[in-house]
């Protein structure tokens, strides 16, 4: 078995050549083509199978020859007339099976070897140390295999030549031609063609000698060697080259395209990368300090000051190691950097000590409110708490021994006498000082104060923020206002929660279940971190109008605390206290300039402000104070009294009046209480009555509710005819129409219904209402009055519009005396019931 021993496939010129073995040297120089005399075939021709080769007639082939038969073989044949026949196997795989089971010293099947085959001429021969041969051989011409004669030494059969059919002719010249071009152009495009082959190449004018010479020098499989092998015409072997060689320069030029693609993207980085070298190498020997390696090292230097988590730490050198090894001018140096500054920005372990004295945090939130004591008493009881952990924690470490006594009293999580932090939610009216109170909170507490505003907020990423996969993500307003405030355990407002909004892009207020949830907040991940963050210091205040708008899950995290509206009384003391200080030193006037009488800043609550807050209230006594500058201004000297008639020439006409008794004024129209999200209102139920057919009309843009409380209250009427002193035929012919004045608010609620059970009932019976009454509270059909909320708020909008007595149901005498201070209720009448027959007992006039 002989195989090719030389990296390439093309002929050689064999010539003088040094070896370090033995050479037998059978010419000095023999040519290459062809032979003087065509050597006549002997009888039987010795047969040498090759593996993975194909030697054609015309070229001359490095063969190695191992195996002991072919050995012989080749000796024999150069003792001889040096004559062989060259047969390719045609299954390679299965060979290597066949001679591990065959054996070395058997003959290879000959089953397994080609029909037409070459033949050839021993040239050199190179001994070699393990007994291998390297052998030259040239190819003279195909040969046919006829029959084997012998298997023992080796192969013997006995063949026949079979010459190629060659047809000069202009086809022929044509495909001569068209190779010459092809193999010129695949030449230019591989280095492994060398210059001397290409000049044989183009110099070579017999057809038969081209086709061998190119097929011996391009890349083929051993199938398409052998079937140019075997191709009898001349012409078909031209037309198989052309093929392979379109192929062959198909690849090489994709090949190079790629080639030049890579080419120019690595030269490019590569000079990027040589010129930074080149200015690292020139900041060195001036001895200037590269500003990335500074920049990393600042970096490295705040995160070890930050004292981040463990968790923040590996991610912060996993960070830090890509930074170091990035060019500056790389897209994701910046994202990195940016990350970095973040992670040493963050106020990780920073935090304030807690003032936790609570005689002067009940001084400072007296010094910035007036009232509010249910809210004042929760947050004393929150200070109390902390201030008898503390003190208990320090004996827990004093009975430990001297030496953990000497240690620093601190409150970690990890403590067993750590609790959870507080998370309030302040619900009430605009202007009642929601968001001034959490600033006196932190006062109280020593604490920093950061507040947010959540209205309108639709998107998801505001809260957890943008992962860093995105263009310009940052962090959630959450942590950037940690960041802001440089501490972990701020007073954290959020303000305007119940008007969080929801769309595509996610609902926030599920985002805050993990942020005000005390079980979940100390693991807070957001998105642009992706580390936890420890939220469970921070004290959480929220602030809402009302509560229906918040979700279920989200309330139940949080410890409401109602703010009701004010009375008058307590505007008043805010005005004279706080509003008039405050707006005097906004307007740059002092008491020197300007005098607000007492009777004046009743005037402005009674006349020209109507609300639970004081809002509006601080923008009159602005108002006064404008007025009162520009005549100071004008050249006046003070001090500027303003009365009760100058406040009125100042402000204009009266805008608010006390309607109630000219409402009722007629039968038919009952003083309802109503509660709203701005506070207490009190609202007019007019009921009329027409010729028609027993129908009711509801208008007023009333919900569901309160119509079907109109339905019912109508029935009960109905019901109490006799009682009434009505005929039992008084609705038969009529229809009754129930209208709620200010039909462009909606309203809804079933407070209204012994209202409009009085107002039908006032209409029926022709009886009036008492103009200084008003009610509230639920019916049934049975006649029952059930309860109903917001009971101060109600109390002081009866109280604004002048309203003396007040009937409520009777299981709200409770809420009535928890919520309504004594000096409010003194002045007013309240008649509790369960019936609505007391109702109207206590709001009807006699009868006439």
């Amino acid at each position: 078995m002989a195989e090719i021993w030389s990296e390439y496939t093309e002929p050689i010129w064999l010539g003088e050549e040094k070896a370090t073995g033995p050479v037998l040297s059978l010419d000095q120089r023999t040519p290459l083509f062809p032979l003087k005399d065509e050597p006549a075939l002997p009888p039987d021709l010795p047969i040498l199978p090759l593996q993975d080769v194909v030697v054609f007639p015309m070229t001359i082939f490095p063969l190695a020859v191992s195996e002991p038969q072919a050995v012989q073989l080749v000796d024999d044949a150069v003792l001889g007339n040096r004559q062989i026949g060259l047969v390719s196997r045609h299954s390679p795989v299965q060979e290597e099976k066949d001679a591990e089971e065959q054996g070395p010293d058997k003959p290879p099947d000959t089953e397994q070897l080609y029909q037409v085959g070459t033949l050839a001429l021993v040239h050199k021969l190179l001994k070699l140390p393990d007994g291998s041969l390297r052998i030259a051989v040239q190819g003279l011409d195909r040969i046919r295999v006829l029959e084997y004669v012998a298997t023992e030494p080796y192969l013997r059969a006995r063949v026949e030549r079979a010459p190629e059919v060659v047809e000069e002719d202009l086809e022929n010249e044509a495909l001569k031609r068209n190779l010459l071009n092809l193999f010129q152009k695949v030449a230019s495009l591989s280095p492994q063609v060398s210059e001397e082959l290409q000049t044989l190449v183009l110099n070579i004018e017999d057809s038969r000698q081209l086709a061998y010479v190119l097929a011996a020098s391009i890349r083929m499989d051993l199938a398409e060697r052998q079937a140019l092998l075997e191709e009898d015409q001349v012409k078909g072997k031209l037309h198989q080259l052309m093929g392979i060689l379109n192929r062959e320069l198909q690849v090489l030029e994709l090949g190079n395209q790629i080639q030049s693609q890579v080419q120019n993207e690595m030269t490019k980085a590569q000079r990027e990368y040589f010129l930074r070298e080149q200015m690292k190498a020139i900041r060195q020997e001036l001895g200037e300090i590269d500003e990335a390696q500074m920049e990393v090292e600042r970096l490295r230097q705040a995160l070890e000051e930050a004292g981040l988590p463990d968790e923040a730490k590996e991610q912060a050198e996993r960070e830090l190691g890509r930074l170091s090894s990035m060019p500056p001018a790389a897209a994701e140096y910046g994202v990195i950097r940016t990350y970095l500054e973040w992670l040493a920005a963050l106020p990780w372990s920073q935090s304030t000590d807690d003032r936790l004295d609570v005689t002067l945090a009940q001084e400072v939130l007296d010094e910035d409110h007036y009232d509010l004591d249910k809210v004042k008493e929760r947050i004393l009881e929150f200070l109390a708490i902390r201030q008898l952990r503390r003190q208990r924690l320090e004996g827990h470490q004093e009975t430990e021994g001297p030496q953990e006594a000497q240690e620093p009293v601190s409150l970690t999580l990890s403590s067993p006498l750590e609790g959870k932090g507080a998370i309030l939610c302040f619900v009430g009216p605009p202007g009642v000082g929601k968001t001034s109170l959490g600033r006196s909170i932190a006062r109280a507490m020593g604490r920093e104060f950061i507040r947010i505003s959540l209205g309108g907020v639709r998107d998801e990423a505001e809260i957890r923020g943008h992962r860093r996969t995105y263009i310009g993500a940052m962090p959630g307003t959450i942590i950037q206002a940690i960041r802001r405030v440089a501490s972990n355990n701020p007073v954290f407002m959020m303000d305007e929660v119940d008007k969080i909004g929801a769309d595509f892009r996610g609902d926030p207020a599920s985002a805050l279940l993990e942020v005000l949830d005390p079980e979940q907040n100390r693991q807070f991940r957001d998105h642009y971190l992706d580390v936890a963050f420890d939220l469970s210091k921070v004290f959480f205040i929220t602030t809402a109008n009302t509560m229906d708008t918040i979700s279920p899950p989200l309330r139940d995290r949080m410890e409401i605390i109602r703010l009701s509206g004010y009375s008058e009384e307590e505007k008043f003391h805010i005005a004279r206290r706080y509003l008039v200080p405050r707006q005097l030193k906004g307007h740059v006037l002092t008491e020197e300039d300007l005098r607000i009488e007492d009777e004046t800043i009743h005037l402005l609550i009674q006349e020209y402000t109507r609300e639970a807050g004081v809002r509006n209230l601080e923008r009159e006594i602005g108002s006064l104070c404008r007025k009162v500058g520009r005549e100071i201004a004008s050249g006046a000297t003070g001090p500027i009294v303003v009365d009760v008639e100058r406040a009125r020439s100042y402000l204009g006409p009266r805008r608010f009046y006390a309607e109630a008794a000219e409402r009722t004024e007629i039968p038919g129209v009952a003083t309802g209480l109503a509660w709203t999200p701005s506070g207490g209102e009190i609202i007019f139920i007019e009921a009329t009555k027409m010729k028609g057919s027993k129908k009711l009309l509801i208008t007023g843009q009333l919900g569901e509710v309160m119509q079907e409380s109109a339905q019912a209250a109508l029935s009960y009427v109905r019901s109490q005819a006799e009682r009434l002193q009505l005929s039992p035929d008084f609705y038969d012919n009529v229809d009754v129409h129930i209208h709620i004045p200010e039909g462009a608010q909606p309203k809804d609620g079933p407070s209204a219904g012994v209202a409009m059970a009085t107002a039908l009932a006032s209409l029926f019976a022709e009886r009036l209402v008492q103009d200084d009454v008003a009610m509230t509270g639920e019916i049934t059909l049975r006649g029952r009055v059930l309860p109903v909320g917001g009971i101060k708020e109600k109390v002081l909008a009866a109280r604004r519009a002048g309203i003396k007595t007040v009937i409520l149901p009777q299981r709200n005498e409770a809420n009535l005396l928890e919520e309504v201070p004594q000096e409010l209720r003194q002045d007013m009448q309240f008649v509790f019931v369960e019936t609505v027959d007391e109702v109207w007992k206590a709001a009807l006039a006699p009868a006439d």
